[in-house]
């Protein structure tokens, strides 16, 4: 039963983190978007206040999402540089922490089966 019981937390984590990077991803196409084909229309571009509020916002929500990631530091340095915040920097730093993520679990669940054997 125990590990029956293990196995529904883990793949409740798994889920759990799951919708986070879906909302994280979701957030930043989201951002991007706003930033590279609305508020141009409406707002003085790279220098509006908007931006950098939507920025400020977007940075501390997809931290608390997914935790700190040095991929989030050049995402948001970059848009405050006039012409550059035409690059949806927020959504490829969040592609990026997701492929790292990718990377990282299989490793990790590879450890843990290891020494599972040796003390089994």
């Amino acid at each position: 039963m125990g590990q029956e019981q293990d196995a529904l937390i883990l793949d409740s984590n798994s889920i759990s983190i799951r919708s986070r990077f879906r909302a994280a991803l979701l957030l930043a196409i989201v951002a991007d978007a706003l930033q590279i084909a609305v508020f141009p229309l409406f707002v003085e571009g790279a220098e509006s206040p908007a931006a950098d509020v939507l920025d400020l916002g977007v940075g501390a929500v997809l931290t608390y999402l997914l935790g700190w990631h040095w991929e989030f530091l050049p995402s948001f340095l970059a848009k405050l540089l006039p012409g550059v915040d035409l690059v949806p920097f927020w959504t490829m730093a969040v592609a990026n922490v997701y492929r790292k993520s990718k990377q990282i679990a299989p490793a990790i669940e590879g450890g843990g089966r290891a020494r599972s054997a040796e003390n089994g």
